[in-house]
């Protein structure tokens, strides 16, 4: 609000220049796109198929329809019961503990390559670490004081042993399938850096995004407005390589409106035509 770069007129003059450069180019950044959810749908398929057998299609379709389903709710928590409403009452409690392996095998991948990206990023910048005050060490308390009640609850310990019961093929297989779909689309918004003919090197770059997405990822937010939070952490995060913060801007909300926008209007169609299933 307070900086004259950022106006909606500049931002629309970023997209037709880029248009311009190269309209073929768009094509490609499509293509990431369907790569990356390709790899999510093939992830749920194996993962939801512990339980019951699914389809291709069937994994998209609630892939898609969850994706929408949760675009207003914190850190995308209804996408749980989003999909778990694709199956009958004795499944779902099974199906929200696959949904929860397949969001922490993703989390995984990103706080790997994050703490790596931070690393770099934090011995080659001088940064402003916050400095730990009392209400900092009340939050962490709260937190792990939370985790310990959730582990002793009765509810976690059967989905333990249900976890427990999955083989070590489709735990191998969720998390090769994590770490590409990170790779994709890391690799997608290097590429938009590319598009926008920033002096950014591929690794310093890489380590920059890597960075991004792990600090955006500890920050609480809804879905809808994901672009947000990641814009203003790439914001401060390049700002030490000196780029413009509207090419910034621009970048991330491109890769929210092909990775979450167009998924999510195609989920849209799947919400639209769902119909219930009997819980017995």
């Amino acid at each position: 609000m307070n900086n004259g770069l950022l106006t909606i007129g500049e931002l629309k003059l970023q997209v037709s220049v880029l248009w311009t450069h190269s309209a073929w180019m768009f094509l490609l950044l499509l293509l990431l796109t369907d790569l990356n959810w390709l790899f999510e749908i093939i992830k749920w398929q194996n993962l939801a198929s512990v339980e019951k057998k699914i389809t291709f299609f069937e994994a998209y379709e609630q892939c898609f329809a969850s994706l929408t389903a949760s675009m207003i709710t914190p850190n995308r928590i209804g996408e749980y019961g989003a999909k778990a409403l694709f199956y009958k009452g004795p499944n779902r409690k099974n199906i929200m503990g696959l949904n929860l392996l397949g969001n922490l095998s993703q989390l995984v991948a990103t706080s790997f390559f994050g703490v790596v990206g931070l690393v770099f990023f934090l011995t080659n910048f001088k940064v402003q670490t916050p400095k730990i005050t009392i209400q900092y060490s009340l939050i962490l308390i709260i937190i792990i004081v939370l985790v310990i009640l959730f582990i002793r609850n009765d509810n976690f310990k059967k989905a333990k042993l249900f976890l427990r019961q999955i083989s070590k093929k489709t735990y191998f297989l969720t998390l090769v399938l994590a770490v590409f779909r990170y790779l994709v689309f890391t690799h997608q918004f290097y590429f938009l850096i590319i598009l926008f003919e920033l002096n950014v090197d591929y690794f310093t770059a890489m380590y920059l995004i890597f960075s991004t997405y792990f600090i955006a990822s500890v920050l609480p937010s809804l879905t809808i407005f994901d672009w947000v939070i990641k814009g203003s952490v790439a914001i401060f995060v390049f700002g030490f390589v000196e780029v413009n913060e509207l090419t910034i801007v621009t970048i991330t909300t491109f890769m929210y409106l092909l990775n979450f926008v167009i998924p999510a209007i195609i989920g849209s169609i799947f919400v639209f035509n769902y119909k219930p299933i009997s819980n017995k």
